[in-house]
């Protein structure tokens, strides 16, 4: 079949593709008519399944939430399953973050390799078998969704719809092999207050954060007071406070208030160390002031306090663990703040051994007595666990260590990809051990000559699997 050298001629095809599907700024927005996830969104999927179509690839737009391509013949259908949205970019990049710009060998963009370049790879893997003719045993089924950033909804409604595949493995995480991912909590802290109008500085807002999943690396707070004189002390306090701290915080007065700008390093939300929370910046300074408004400063200094840049939730009494997939992982991901009413949101990776209401009573105890609340609106993500004599994951492994070399270790991730959207299946690349983490970060990148390797290996996989 010579699969290698079919992806290897592809490779200015597959570096243009990836550029030009990172043009398209796939961020989730307003519905409109037929396209569920706003007009960027959609332009993309019909982009990709374009693509498809050019291949002479059988392809299907289930009613704008997500889409297929599909080859060979067969009752069972093996799935790879990517996504085409991605998270806000943020700011500080070397190169437009949408320009798909080549410099050092690499592909710079948003989506590059979370998860559009892994599409474009999963793509041109199955092109490399279908022109080799091989006959397959099972149909092999591209799925690519819209909404894995912010919901699933995307999957929701494309498996209502469709069969559900046997197998399959999702290319969004990391190299050889993602056999655990630990479940995911998204929930809110919120609490009541009433507005303060005396004299002293009090807060008049505070807002932060771009998604649960990422650390964010912006946040803003609005301080008032009658007292113009006490809002220039509060500003020399900061100017002190980011010179000890190192933190970067600035302040500027403008119609008798003090705005104070926060500024933070982004990271995915899984991996919350690797960033520089700008929120726990914010918590941390207004904590160490003296604040008016006795509702709006419990609660901050209960944040500051029992969460702060804490990762793994001690202080909230969460700090779990197993010996399958590590310690719990806790991202303090938004603030939304106003006088009467505050709100964060946080997102939680809890080990495979535990439950997810367990890990929600150890929440709620922590917070008994300070007013603060966990609505019930919680997103749960059950933990995936594929044991290692699974036949998909001697596949796997084989194909891995075939292309590589290297041996194909099992890992456990805080991520969660759509391999939990379907059974019997894992977390298979994109990202090849020693590469630098970029998902959900400034500058992230792929890099050209790793591109046509995953395309290699996917290529083998998606043949492996469908015999």
């Amino acid at each position: 079949m010579q699969l290698d050298q079919r992806v290897e001629g592809y490779r200015e095809d597959i570096v243009r593709s990836t550029q030009e599907i990172v043009g398209f700024k796939s961020l989730k927005a307003e519905p409109e008519e037929g396209m569920p996830f706003g007009k960027a969104l959609n332009d993309t999927l019909l982009y990709f399944l374009g693509l498809a179509e050019s291949m002479d690839f059988k392809t299907k737009n289930v009613d704008g939430y997500a889409g297929h391509v599909e080859y060979g013949e067969g009752e069972d259908i093996i799935a790879v399953l990517v996504h085409l949205d991605v998270v806000p970019e943020g700011d500080g990049w070397t190169y437009p973050p949408y320009s798909g710009h080549i410099a050092d060998n690499k592909i710079y963009g948003r989506g590059t390799i979370d998860n559009k370049g892994p599409a474009i790879s999963a793509l041109y893997a199955l092109k490399a078998i279908k022109d080799s003719g091989v006959k397959l045993g099972k149909r092999i089924r591209i799925i690519a969704g819209l909404d894995e950033e912010s919901g699933w909804a995307c999957m929701d409604h494309y498996f209502k719809k469709e069969e559900k595949p046997v197998a399959g493995f999702s290319p969004d995480a990391d190299f050889p092999i993602i056999n655990s991912e630990m479940g995911i909590l998204i929930l809110s802290m919120e609490k009541d207050f009433e507005p303060y109008d005396g004299g002293g500085i009090t807060v008049e807002s505070i807002r932060g954060g771009n998604r649960p999943n990422m650390v964010p690396d912006f946040c803003e707070a609005v301080l008032i007071s009658s007292d113009a004189k006490s809002l220039e002390e509060a500003a020399g306090k900061l100017a002190a406070f980011a010179g000890q701290t190192d933190y970067k915080m600035t302040s500027e007065m403008d119609n008798g208030k003090l705005s104070i700008k926060s500024y933070g390093v982004s990271a995915h939300g899984s991996t919350p160390e690797k960033g520089q929370n700008a929120i726990a910046q914010m918590l941390e300074f207004l904590n160490g002031i003296s604040l008016e408004g006795e509702g709006v400063r419990e609660y901050i200094g209960v944040l500051a306090q029992k969460i702060g840049f804490e990762t793994d939730g001690k202080s909230m009494g969460v700090d779990l663990e197993d010996e399958i997939s590590g310690k719990l992982v806790f991202n303090l991901g938004q603030i939304d703040l106003e006088q009467n009413h505050g709100k964060v949101v946080i997102n939680i990776r809890y080990p495979i051994k535990y439950q997810g209401d367990f890990v929600l009573a150890g929440l709620k105890k922590a917070l008994e007595g300070t007013g603060i609340v966990i609505p019930d609106d919680v997103y749960d993500q059950a933990p995936l666990y594929v044991p290692e004599d699974h036949f998909m994951i001697k596949q796997l492994k084989k194909v891995y260590e075939e292309v590589t070399g290297e041996e194909a270790k099992l890992i456990s991730i805080g991520g969660g990809t759509y391999a939990r959207a379907i059974d019997n299946a894992v977390a298979f690349g994109p990202l090849l051990p020693g590469r630098p983490e970029l998902a959900h970060e400034k500058d992230e990148c792929i890099d050209i000559d790793d591109l046509i390797t995953i395309t290699r290996i996917y290529a083998r996989a998606m043949y492996s699997l469908a015999l």
